[in-house]
Order: structure tokens, then sequence, then C-alpha cells
């Protein structure tokens, strides 16, 4: 019998996100600190002897052509010429627009879990770059570690992280990151940081002011939020976060948000579950 190899593919936090430039071909160059998470979608592949990818479960009403699952396992396909197909199951869990990094966990979950069942054994900087074509998120989710980032996301520096437990919540909004990242508001220039010891002093999200302008639903999460402890968006939202040193303050908290907030309790981890499952076999 065919046992579905079964992966939590984790969501992530940006601890900050400062804009520190831009590049000729007007992607923003930024810095970063991509924090990965106990908590996310889960993802079921099966090999299958046809070259047919079939995605199965709820995908938030996103096509098969424009699913980063599909688009991953065919790029990979494509790439290595690999005549094998795969069943997929996608159980979604992180909410869509909230700038928690599932479709691009998805992407990189995918390609990970299909080099691994079509026996490819491709090394982890090709499939980074393979990833990177998907989006500029995907490679710190295959190397799959918490990492300092630079360039528009893909210059990684893997940085051990003081633990904490996390209390993520999300509006009942989803943002548009192109609206974000084209506002004429938009800091562009903050100055660049060097690689940090703990804590990070003056660090933010650049994004997090134009984000509450334009969502009055994120400014209230935030001032909820900030109640208990230091708030902050992630990425471009509209998920924000607060970081605590147990899980029962965090808990405590977390029961108490308002009942249009949506959200979850996770602890932050250095290596991703998707590492860990797959050394475990899945």
């Amino acid at each position: 019998m065919n046992v579905p190899l079964r992966l939590l593919s984790p969501a992530k936090l940006n601890l900050f996100l400062h804009v520190i430039g831009r590049r000729g071909d007007g992607y923003h160059l930024l810095q970063t600190l991509f924090q990965l998470l106990d908590h996310g979608d889960v993802l079921e592949f099966s090999a299958t002897d046809s070259p047919d990818i079939v995605l199965r479960g709820d995908c938030g009403g996103v096509g098969a052509t424009d699913n980063l699952i599909v688009r991953a396992a065919r790029l990979l396909q494509a790439h290595t010429g690999c005549a094998r197909g795969a069943e997929i199951r996608l159980d979604k869990r992180l909410p869509l627009g909230g700038g928690l990094g599932g479709g691009s966990s998805n992407a990189a979950t995918t390609l990970l879990a299909l080099d691994h069942l079509w026996g490819l054994a491709l090394p982890r900087d090709e499939l980074a770059a393979l990833g990177l074509r998907l989006g500029a998120d995907v490679p710190v989710f295959v190397h799959g570690r918490s990492a300092w980032a630079e360039g528009v996301g893909e210059v990684l520096t893997p940085l051990e992280i003081p633990p904490a437990w996390y209390v993520v919540l999300t509006p009942p909004v989803a943002v548009s990151t192109a609206e974000i990242f084209s506002h004429p508001q938009l800091t562009r220039d903050t100055p660049a940081l060097k690689i940090p010891a703990f804590p990070i002093l003056g660090a933010k999200n650049d994004c997090e002011p134009v984000a509450s302008l334009l969502y009055p639903e994120i400014r209230e999460a935030l001032a909820w939020l900030g109640r208990f402890g230091e708030a902050r968006l992630t990425g471009t939202g509209a998920s924000v976060f607060a970081a605590f040193a147990r899980r029962e303050e965090a808990a405590s908290v977390y029961a108490r948000r308002p009942g249009n907030l949506r959200g979850f309790l996770a602890k932050g981890v250095s290596l991703s579950p998707v590492h860990r499952g797959l050394e475990a076999g899945g």
C-alpha cells in the first residue's frame, strides 16, 4: 500500500521588514528576519507513474494553473525531465493574503517532497533557485531555516532566533502586496542594518504604516494586540503578531482576542517541519 507522505508546510513571520532601496527593474530591496513556525498547512503527496499532477482539497478559489503547488510540481518535472507525477492533497489552514507565506511554503514543500518521492536528489541550492522562479519567499522555505534575508528576500543567512511563542491574528481583509509596494507613502530608504545580536534595536515593518492606512481593520488589530506586547505586521499583512516568552502567557492573550480576529498560537522553530518530516520519513 502506498502510504502518502504527509508534511506540515509552515507559516513564517517577518520579525521586521525594512525596504532599503529599489532595483532598476522595480523590485524592492529588503532586509528581513524570517521566523519559521510550527503551524501551517498540511500537504499529502503520493507519487504516480502517470505524469499528471492532481491536486485535491480547498485551494481558496485559486485555479490549478495558478496554484503554486501545481506550478512547483510541473516546474520540477520540466527541469529534470521526470516522467512521474503525483497526487497531492492540501489541508489549507493559513489565510490567503495574510502575509504568512502559505503559498510560498506550499511551493517549497512540493519541491522538497517530490524531489524525495521521485528520487531526484537535487542539491538544496538548485531547488531553491527553482523556487525563486515561483516567488521571492520560496527559497527560505526550501532551505528550511529561520534566516536573515536580503536582496528581494532570497539572499539568506541562517540565524538562531531566541525561542518565543507567538500570537498571530488575522483581521477579515486580504491585502494586495502590489498595492502596498506601489503606494507613494511607502518608505523605501531605510538605512541598511548589519546582521545583529538580539534584540534588534530600531527594527520595524516599513509596510505597516501603509497597510494600517489602507486597512483600518489592521490598525485596530495592532492596537488591540499592542495592549499585551509589541505588536507588528508580518510581510505586507494582513496578519499581525506579538511574541511572548511563555506559552501560558500567549494562550491567555489569544483566548481574549476579539471575535472578528481569526488566528493561532505557534512556537518559533529554527528548522522547518518539512525537513524534520523528510528526515523521519514523512
